[in-house]
């Protein structure tokens, strides 16, 4: 098969996988080597400066010997196979980063033959990049689940970030859709990963020649709605695996019909909207110091999809607010909706120096659409003919600021409403910034 027709074939077959992201990894150049993971990352991420960078995101291969109902590259699904050996994929990483195309390489595969012959041909792969290539810049592997101990932990010692895809958030989803995975059989090599990081931490701490070990961390992704687990199941395992395997990220997939199965939903959209919501959960558990079990409960079990996360749980929890900010702490201005982190740091600096009343907080940048109605400044409310305090008049205020602006008396409908590329656009830099 022609080359361009295997790039064509497995890229458009990697595009599923959403598990990467900028890792912040600090693999420096050697001499005589190309490429540098430190300055910035990977593809299609954003920096912290807003800058778009890139990555060869791309399978070893699409041919598969499972069938798990919800994948577009399942044994039994007809659609066009091909494979790299590991000496095209090498070359085809050098010549692409050469002509400035990369910055690095995220790496996946369907499982081929066999998990260790699989995991065997990714560690070829970069293997070779890294010791007769001296390549230095980003590189993120999956690791199959399934496959031999010594063989992830080798692959470890050549990679940025490895991560080991759950996919589905319970025993009984797997079961249903994907009979051949077990819980275990993908709990098992985050544990690996997680062990491996520790040790080689400890080394470092010894050694400085010590080589590195995922020095980027491990992630994971988790398909949204492909099944009947609701929110509260998919980030109560969220909140496990952070705390369980110090994961950097869990990512959300919203599920994308590929498949007619009965076992699966009959949708004609994938759920983006739900993505976005657990996204912004999964913000509040990592920098907000919430846990799942104030966000959602066995009463509701789902985010609200007219509400962020935030705001739902501050009208549930009205009994908390209204909060001064000139005396409360800092996580306790991080639950109010509207104020992030940096808006939290900026109001605990500047009153430092003096009370903060409104008007100084808009000059401190902070947005108060969301906050005024659930803040006090000098024991004031913000300065408007009233101030709703009950949670459905709280709630539809949120909603109609959000659909509607008001500027210079006239009423201008909101381009999100009208527009839903923009909407989408927006819900996704959301989801990169975590700003709530």
């Amino acid at each position: 098969m022609d080359l361009n027709e295997k790039i064509k074939i497995l890229s458009d077959s990697a595009k599923y996988d959403v598990s990467c992201s900028s890792s912040g990894s600090s693999r420096k150049n050697k001499k005589g080597g190309i490429g540098n993971a430190a300055p910035s990352g990977i593809c299609h991420s954003w920096t912290p400066d807003g800058r778009c960078i890139s990555l060869l995101k791309i399978l070893l291969t699409n041919y598969c010997i499972y069938d798990c109902k919800y994948c577009v590259n399942r044994v039994s699904n007809d659609i066009p196979r091909a494979a790299f050996t590991p000496d095209e994929l090498v070359n085809l990483t050098i010549n692409f980063y050469r002509r400035n195309y990369i910055e690095g390489l995220f790496l996946s595969s369907a499982v081929c033959v066999s998990p260790d012959h699989t995991m065997e041909m990714l560690l070829k792969s970069v293997k070779r990049l890294r010791e007769e290539f001296n390549f230095n810049g980003y590189i993120h592997v999956k690791a199959i689940p399934g496959a031999s101990n010594v063989l992830i932990e080798e692959t470890g010692k050549y990679v940025d970030r490895m991560s080991v895809n759950i996919e589905l958030p319970s025993g009984e989803s797997l079961k249903l859709l994907a009979p051949q995975k077990t819980k275990e059989s993908i709990i098992k090599p985050m544990g690996l990963i997680k062990s491996g990081i520790i040790q080689n931490r400890e080394e470092k701490l010894k050694f400085k020649s010590a080589p590195q070990f995922v020095p980027g961390g491990q992630s994971t992704q988790l398909i949204v709605g492909a099944t009947k687990d609701d929110d509260l199941k998919i980030l109560k395992l969220s909140e496990s695996l952070y705390n369980s395997y110090k994961l950097k990220r869990v990512y959300y997939s919203a599920y994308v019909p590929v498949s007619n199965h009965p076992n699966l939903p009959a949708i004609i959209k994938p759920p983006l909207l739900r993505e976005h919501r657990l996204y912004q959960a999964d913000w509040l558990l990592r920098f907000y110091g919430f846990n799942s079990g104030e966000l959602l409960n066995e009463e509701n079990p789902n985010f609200d999809e007219l509400l962020d996360p935030k705001s739902g749980w501050a009208i549930r929890n009205l009994d908390t607010f209204p909060v001064e900010v000139n005396k409360a702490d800092y996580y306790t201005l991080l639950r109010v909706p509207g104020i992030g982190v940096k808006s939290a740091q900026r109001i605990v600096q500047g009153r430092r120096v003096s009370m903060l009343d409104f008007d100084d907080l808009k000059k401190l940048g902070i947005v108060l659409k969301r906050a005024k109605y659930f803040i006090t400044c000098k024991g004031r409310y913000f300065p408007q003919k009233s101030i709703p305090t009950n949670p459905v008049s709280i709630k539809n205020r949120l909603l109609l600021e959000d659909n509607i602006r008001d500027h210079e008396n006239v009423e201008q409908l909101s381009l999100f409403s009208l527009f839903p590329d923009i909407m989408a656009a927006e819900l996704h830099m959301s989801r990169i910034t975590g700003v709530l």
